[in-house]
């Protein structure tokens, strides 16, 4: 069994959610391959191209995926799927934490950082002659 495949009980969970094919082991091996290829992508984030040649052909994989998308197949089995969140396992998306208002320099937070950089880039980039206006000369 690869990394990224379902298990045999996962697969009993799922298959009578999938929709009929003709009938048969080959009908049912097609379908289970077909599911661990897209979980595969999922997993792995790689484009369809880049399936490994165990899927069979990519192109096949992402037309029979976008049927089933068209189909709403995806989102029912999602649906029939889903989890209810307990309190002991649940996972958070890190799109949706925020940082703390400082950590992006918004409003707030000290001040003394940046009146340091201001200093350090209006520094003078010479010395002022110590003779006063009267040590300039009148020639020209």
């Amino acid at each position: 069994m690869h990394r990224h495949a379902l298990t045999d009980a996962q697969w009993a969970k799922l298959q009578p959610l999938l929709p009929r094919r003709a009938q048969g082991r080959q009908a049912m091996r097609g379908d289970r391959l077909f599911v661990d290829a897209v979980i595969f992508r999922a997993r792995t984030g790689i484009q369809w191209r880049d399936l490994p040649e165990r899927f069979g052909n990519w192109k096949s994989v992402y037309n029979r995926f976008r049927n089933w998308a068209a189909k709403d197949v995806w989102s029912k089995v999602f649906l029939e799927l889903r989890i209810d969140p307990d309190d002991t396992a649940s996972i958070v998306d890190g799109t949706i934490v925020r940082a703390h208002q400082d950590a992006s320099g918004g409003k707030g937070g000290s001040n003394a950082m940046l009146w340091d950089a201001l200093e350090e880039v209006f520094r003078p980039r010479s010395t002022r002659s110590s003779t006063g206006k009267g040590g300039r000369s009148t020639s020209r």
